[in-house]
């Protein structure tokens, strides 16, 4: 009897041990964890995988959701399939907004990526010759800003009542009698065999392995009218103050992810919200 009770006291001792262990185990699986789907356009993600990391450590898993032309990830966004994006500046989302009837809304600056000028013909704008060509992205905004980056090379000139987003019709003067064609901004890199020259964005230029700061023949200013062009964070309107996304906005904008800007992109993108604010 008495090896019985002591079996039977070991046995459940063990198995109020096992039961603890289990409820230990349980309650670190359990801990809470929030996933957030995030558009985002190409393939180069170094600068959100610094930011993914550090979001991990909080329990905010980012979860990436990839696009190949800009005309999804903002659709995507008002259907509910994702919760962010991050491709696009203000003007492009102003003009998307405008366009579709959709109210998304900015809520914090990333980077300013300036737009570039590149060739495989040329080394420098002022060789350009009469009857060149060129290729530039066929939406409006991206297109307009296009235009405004030719302007700033000397090369034409646009009719200044149409702001940021002038259009093939309002070129006002065409010296060198350019032939323009425009493209989906996607394509503008690959076109660069078939033309002089062809206005590329960043990305773009990036994952077609540019480095704009030292291949662009010319790269767009960096000033007060640049604000426009800061990339942006973008949520639903309703989401516009939601804790959960403000979080993701607060590690983006630290200097750790300032730093790795600065690595990956070799300077040619500038951490917005140190120049321009938060939003």
């Amino acid at each position: 009897m008495k090896k019985y009770i002591k079996s039977f006291v070991i046995s459940a001792f063990t198995l109020t041990a096992l039961i603890g262990c289990g409820n230990q185990a349980a309650s670190n699986d359990s801990k809470d964890t929030q996933t957030v789907k995030l558009g985002l356009i190409g393939s180069d993600t170094d600068v959100w995988d610094d930011v993914k990391a550090r979001l991990a450590d909080e329990g905010i898993t980012l979860e990436y959701v990839s696009f190949t032309d800009y005309n999804q990830p903002n659709a995507a966004l008002n259907e509910g399939e994702v919760d962010l994006n991050s491709f696009q500046h203000q003007i492009f989302l102003d003009n998307y907004n405008a366009e579709h009837g959709t109210d998304l809304v900015s809520i914090g600056n990333t980077v300013n990526a300036p737009l570039g000028i590149y060739s495989d013909k040329l080394k420098d704008v002022k060789e350009l010759g009469k009857n060149a060509t060129v290729a530039i992205p066929n939406d409006v905004t991206n297109g307009g800003r296009a235009l405004l980056l030719l302007q700033s090379a000397g090369l034409i000139k646009v009719d200044e009542a149409k702001g940021h987003t002038p259009t093939l019709s309002d070129i006002t003067e065409n010296k060198l009698n350019l032939a323009i064609t425009e493209l989906d901004a996607s394509q503008t890199a690959r076109a660069l065999q078939d033309v002089d020259i062809s206005v590329i964005n960043s990305g773009v230029a990036v994952d077609a392995g540019f480095l704009p700061t030292q291949e662009a023949i010319f790269l767009e200013p960096v000033d007060e009218s640049s604000k426009s062009y800061v990339n942006i964070i973008v949520a639903r309107k309703e989401d516009e103050n939601n804790d959960l996304y403000q979080k993701i906005v607060d590690a983006y904008q630290t200097e750790e992810t300032a730093k790795v800007i600065e690595e990956t992109s070799k300077g040619s993108s500038i951490p917005a919200w140190e120049t321009f604010g938060r939003k």
